[in-house]
């Protein structure tokens, strides 16, 4: 019954899986049948303490019961708070607090063109992002993406964006003029199909910007805040970023996004950018109970050794299953490149054993768990996938 309510009243914006999913803890859901699913979508790395973690529960609990939101007129101490534990934990920037991944990247597009324009009286305002990128899909954001089939049926797009391969160092070089601003980047293109930049490939970035003075931005929405076993995906690489996009994670569940800048970069002045409910106290207060179970000793270190223990568990299948062409990530964002024009089947047949996962760029299996799975519940997991390749005739 409810399931043909939302085919009356909501928007036909999202391809469904079959099922109404009504409650949930830790690494599982369950759905309106009583049926419990192993959850390695969390949210899309959204759930990044896995469902109703208690300390997030209390968090949200107290905070809604003292103060749910107040202008940003006024300060309120939990924004304050969480700004301080993000810079202190990064590189010591600045923070402006959005609601999502897509609005903290419309900010750093912005703010990029804002400080070029301070700098260079807006001469600089092309920013250069990778083919095969997702930032989200607002317009400054959908246009930021590198995959024409987001655009489609949305032109003309917003001016001043370059796209060019992926670990093309020449490629990059090549791309950048006198109106340039800024290059911005996924570590791992999470909606592109899990596709990492190179270590050489970054570091040529920071230095290609500080030989033009560009301004580097990172777009950490899906890799920030553990998800790569470093707090942010940067530090596997050595470089710092001049901004950072956050969000995903962040909150745990509750939606919350950030851009953090570097003090000289973070050049907004009251009337430049704003949100109604950015950095509200229950948002924030739910971004602190995140950041203070993340930052926990050891809590990292168990992320990337998950992370590698997924990894060889997926590998053992693909010695075992001839469909599986490639695995790929760090931490516990991993894909698993399938030899199939479309990887729906197997997500299906996954979700009728009781696993969550989901499929991108058509072949690629994405896995992003909450960052508190086990290694028996990456067992039971690999056990259904193990079922589901031997099933299914390709």
């Amino acid at each position: 019954m409810m399931i043909t309510y939302e085919k009356k009243y909501l928007m036909d914006t999202y391809n469904r899986y079959p099922i109404m999913l009504v409650k949930g803890e830790g690494t599982r859901v369950w759905d309106s049948e009583g049926n419990a699913y192993l959850d390695f979508v969390a949210g899309i790395a959204v759930n990044s303490l896995g469902h109703c973690h208690p300390a997030l529960v209390e968090a949200i609990k107290k905070q809604a019961e003292t103060l749910i939101h107040c202008s940003n007129l006024y300060w309120n101490e939990k924004q304050i708070e969480l700004a301080r534990m993000i810079s202190e934990n990064s590189f010591g920037g600045k923070v402006f607090f959005a609601n999502s991944g897509a609005e903290a990247n419309e900010g750093a597009i912005k703010l990029a063109r804002k400080y070029a324009s301070l700098k260079y009286g807006g001469k600089r305002y092309k920013i250069i992002t990778a083919k095969n990128s997702f930032h989200g899909r607002t317009f400054g954001a959908l246009t930021a993406t590198g995959q024409e089939k987001y655009h489609k049926g949305f032109g003309p797009l917003l001016a001043g964006f370059k796209y060019v391969p992926l670990n093309d160092i020449e490629a990059l070089y090549e791309a950048v003029d006198d109106e340039v601003c800024a290059i911005m980047l996924e570590v791992i293109q999470g909606e592109g199909g899990i596709h990492e930049a190179t270590p050489e490939y970054v570091k040529a970035v920071r230095k290609i910007c500080d030989e033009n003075d560009l301004l580097f931005i990172l777009d950490e929405v899906q890799t920030g805040i553990g998800r790569t076993g470093k707090l942010f995906g940067y530090e596997h690489y050595g470089v710092v970023p001049d901004i950072m996009t956050l969000a995903k994670g962040l909150g745990g569940g509750f939606p919350i996004g950030a851009i953090v800048a570097k003090e000289d970069k973070a050049v907004f002045k009251p009337g430049d950018h704003a949100s109604t409910f950015g950095g509200n106290p229950l948002a924030c207060a739910a971004g602190i109970a995140v950041l203070n179970e993340v930052t926990k000793d050891g809590f990292l270190e168990g992320v990337d050794k998950k992370g590698k223990y997924f990894r060889e568990g997926l590998e053992t299948l693909q010695k075992k299953h001839k469909v599986v062409k490639e695995i790929r990530g760090k931490g516990l964002m991993v894909g698993c490149e399938v030899d199939l024009e479309d990887a729906s089947e197997i997500v299906l047949k996954a979700l009728e054993k009781g696993l969550l996962i989901n499929s991108v760029s058509h072949n690629v299996l994405r896995f992003v768990p909450p960052l508190i799975v086990t290694e028996e519940e990456i067992d039971e997991a690999l056990q259904i996938l193990d079922d589901v390749l031997s099933e299914i005739r390709f």
